[in-house]
C-alpha cells in the first residue's frame, strides 16, 4: 500500500450504544476486561495497525467523562455525539471526518476488541478493488425458522454469512449512501450500501471478532483476556532488631511493647517486606537500591513512603496488585489484636479491597533470634497480573 493511501485511511469506532443485553451496569464499552476497557482495547488495535492514520470514536453524549477516563493518554480527535439510532452515530462520524477528506474509511463497533490486524489488513486490501468491504464468516449452523414458539420450516444456509466488523469502504462513496438512507433504520453499513446499489465485497472474517452483546459474550470475552496476561510473583524477607523503646511500628500500626525495632527510617518490617516483594515481582529491584540506608533523606522516614513508591512503579510497569499475602514471624508483641487494623492502612496504602490483603503471625517455638526475643522478621508474598 502506497505512503499516500496509508495516511489517507481513517477508521470510526462506534461506541454511542447503552448495551443493556450484556447485564452490566456501565454502557458495555466500558466494561473492564483484565485491566483495559473494551472501548480501550478496540481503538488500541487500530492505533497500532500501520495503514490507519485517523480514529474518529463516536459516543453516546452521557459518557464523555467515561471516555475521557478509558482512553487517557492516547492521541485522538475530539468524540463526536451520537445519534438515535446506530446509522444516524456513523453518519455524524463521517460527517466529522469529511473536512480531513480520506479516501478510505472501515466503520466498526467498540464491542468488538477481538478484531486482529490481519481482520484490517484484509479489509483494506479488499477496498484496492471494490466499493465496499464486508467482513464475514460463513453460517455453519443449520437455521430454523420458528412460529408460536414451534420449529415452522428449515432454512437453506447455502451462501449465508454472518457479518462483522470493520466494514470498509471508499470514504466519499458511504458518505453519500449515508447523506442519501438518513431514516431507514438500516442496521450496518453495508445494508447502507447495498439500498444505495453500491456493491460490497465479502472479506472472510475470523470467529475471534465477535460482539460482546450478552452476559455470557462477557464471560467469553474475559476468558480470552485473562489468556493475554501473566500473573508474576514476587517476594520479600526482612529482619529487624529490638533496641530500647516502647511501642514497635507493623504495617504502619503503632503498637505498645516493651522495646522498639532498630533502623535507619521507622524499622516497619512488616512494610519493608511487602516493598521488597512487590519490587521483585515486576524485576524492578529492591529496597536498598531505591531508599538507600545511606542516604539521610529517609533518617526515620515513614516506610508508607516505601510501600507506596513500590506501587506506582509496579503500575508504571504495568501491573496490577491481585493479592498479598504477610507472615509475620515473633515471640511478641501479639498480632492478632492489630491485624485487621493493618489490613485496612495496607488497602489504603495499596489502593485494594481488603479481602485481597492477608496478615498472619507466628513463632519460632523459641528457636532462633526471634525465639530469643531479639527482633522481629517479616515475609510476604504478592501476585500482579500485567500484560504478556
Amino acid at each position: 500500500m502506497r505512503e499516500q493511501e496509508r495516511r489517507d485511511n481513517a477508521a470510526i469506532i462506534v461506541a454511542a450504544g447503552r448495551g443493556h443485553r450484556a447485564g452490566t451496569p456501565l454502557p458495555k464499552q466500558y466494561l473492564d476486561l483484565n485491566g483495559k476497557t473494551i472501548l480501550r482495547r478496540t481503538v488500541e488495535q487500530f492505533l497500532a495497525h500501520k495503514d490507519v492514520s485517523l480514529i474518529q470514536v463516536v459516543i453516546h453524549p452521557d459518557d464523555r467523562s467515561l471516555y475521557d477516563e478509558t482512553l487517557q493518554g492516547l492521541q485522538l480527535p475530539e468524540p463526536v455525539p451520537g445519534g438515535e439510532t446506530r446509522q444516524a452515530s456513523v453518519l455524524n462520524g463521517l460527517e466529522a471526518l469529511a473536512a480531513k477528506k480520506p479516501t478510505k474509511v472501515l466503520i466498526h463497533d467498540a464491542a468488538r476488541p477481538f478484531v486482529s490486524l490481519l481482520d484490517i489488513s484484509n479489509v483494506l486490501t479488499k477496498l484496492e478493488n471494490y466499493p465496499a468491504a464486508l467482513p464475514a464468516v460463513r453460517v455453519a449452523d443449520t437455521l430454523k425458522r420458528e412460529k408460536d414458539g414451534v420449529v415452522s420450516g428449515t432454512q437453506d444456509r447455502e451462501g449465508l454469512w454472518r457479518a462483522q466488523t470493520p466494514q470498509g469502504f471508499d470514504f466519499m462513496t458511504i458518505l453519500g449512501a449515508h447523506r442519501q438512507q438518513i431514516g431507514q433504520k438500516l442496521t450496518d453499513d453495508c445494508a447502507v450500501a447495498e439500498a444505495s446499489g453500491i456493491p460490497v465485497a465479502i472479506v472472510e472474517g475470523s470467529d475471534n471478532n465477535f460482539k460482546i452483546t450478552t452476559k455470557d459474550d462477557v464471560k467469553r470475552a474475559q476468558r480470552m483476556t485473562a489468556a493475554q496476561t501473566l500473573t508474576r510473583m514476587g517476594s520479600g524477607f526482612d529482619v529487624h532488631g529490638f533496641c530500647d523503646g516502647d511501642q514497635v511500628t507493623l504495617c504502619g500500626v503503632s503498637i505498645p511493647h516493651n522495646r522498639s525495632l532498630k533502623g535507619h527510617s521507622d524499622a516497619d518490617v512488616a512494610l519493608h517486606a511487602l516493598t521488597d516483594a512487590l519490587l521483585g515481582s515486576m524485576a524492578l529491584g529492591d529496597i536498598g537500591q531505591h531508599f538507600p540506608p545511606s542516604d539521610n533523606r529517609w533518617k526515620g522516614a515513614d516506610s508508607a513512603l516505601f510501600l507506596r513508591k513500590a506501587h506506582d512503579l509496579v503500575c508504571e510497569a504495568g501491573g496490577d496488585i491481585i493479592n498479598l499475602d504477610l507472615t509475620i514471624i515473633c515471640e511478641s508483641p501479639k498480632i492478632g489484636p492489630h491485624s485487621q487494623a493493618m489490613r485496612d492502612n495496607i488497602a489504603t496504602l495499596l489502593d485494594l479491597p481488603i479481602n485481597r490483603i492477608s496478615i498472619k503471625a507466628t513463632t519460632t517455638e523459641g528457636l532462633g533470634f526471634t525465639g530469643r526475643k531479639e527482633g522481629i522478621a517479616a515475609q510476604a508474598m504478592v501476585s500482579v497480573r500485567c500484560p504478556e
